[in-house]
């Protein structure tokens, strides 16, 4: 693999997109890929991800038809795909995880946030400072001390029975599950701040390759359910993951 040193590998003007993949089928693959060339655009990076590039690559890093993850990387000079592996287990969807809060600060004002950069410093170092802690995932407040996202999730929570969800405009990365339970499950979007967390019954995180994990704890409160959580899991594993089909592939 020879890559060229643009301005993706010097400056992080570059995107990436994590792409679950099923018996070889990449879920959500038109998603990725518009989300992937919006950012591109949207940052003024030459060149597009083709979806016949994408399937090629698909195609020789999974020949058996596999699970796993696609990693495809772009940049003004570079395109390169991955092959890695998806790390969630069944064990972590019964236990749940456990959620903090990090130190560090989203800033929702920059226009490198709501796009999947390789500007990713700050995620991947509140991520591996979890090593040897009781807790699974950080969660970023902006400026204004509301509720972003995660280090590699999405944030929801169940009020009543609504499912709710911090506005992309408080600073956060618009996830391809996150954009799925809003059309798909009436998922409203506000701006939700930590003092709220006592209303909510239920909270849950959302990436591509977690799909809908289940959150037992936000520091020291607990949420007491997850009738809400499981049955948007049995969905989306139903609807997306096609699980239990027969005649899937």
């Amino acid at each position: 693999m020879k890559l060229e040193l643009d301005e993706g590998f010097q400056f992080g003007l570059g995107v990436f997109e994590t792409i679950a993949v099923r018996k070889g089928r990449a879920v959500f693959l038109e998603e990725h890929l518009a989300r992937m060339n919006a950012s591109m655009e949207a940052l003024g990076i030459p060149g597009r991800v083709t979806p016949r590039w994408a399937l090629e690559e698909l195609g020789a890093l999974f020949p058996e038809k596999e699970d796993g993850a696609l990693k495809l990387i772009a940049s003004g000079k570079n395109q390169v795909a991955l092959r890695r592996e998806n790390h969630y287990t069944e064990a972590d969807y019964e236990k749940g995880f456990a959620l903090t809060q990090s130190p560090v600060l989203r800033n929702e004002t920059s226009p490198l946030t709501c796009h999947k950069t390789l500007n990713y410093g700050d995620c991947i170092l509140e991520k591996r400072s979890l090593k040897g802690s009781p807790f699974q995932e950080k969660i970023f407040l902006n400026s204004r001390g509301e509720l972003t996202e995660g280090t590699v999730s999405n944030l929801f929570f169940v009020d009543r029975g609504r499912i709710v969800t911090p506005k992309a405009d408080c600073g956060l990365l618009p996830g391809i599950v996150r954009g799925y339970l809003l059309a798909a499950a009436g998922a409203e979007e506000k701006v939700i701040r930590p003092e709220e967390m006592e209303k909510f019954e239920e909270c849950f995180l959302t990436n591509s390759l977690m799909g809908i994990m289940p959150v037992r704890s936000f520091g020291t409160f607990r949420f007491p359910e997850r009738r809400v959580t499981e049955a948007l899991r049995r969905r989306y594993q139903a609807e997306v993951l096609w699980e239990n089909r027969k005649d899937q592939w």
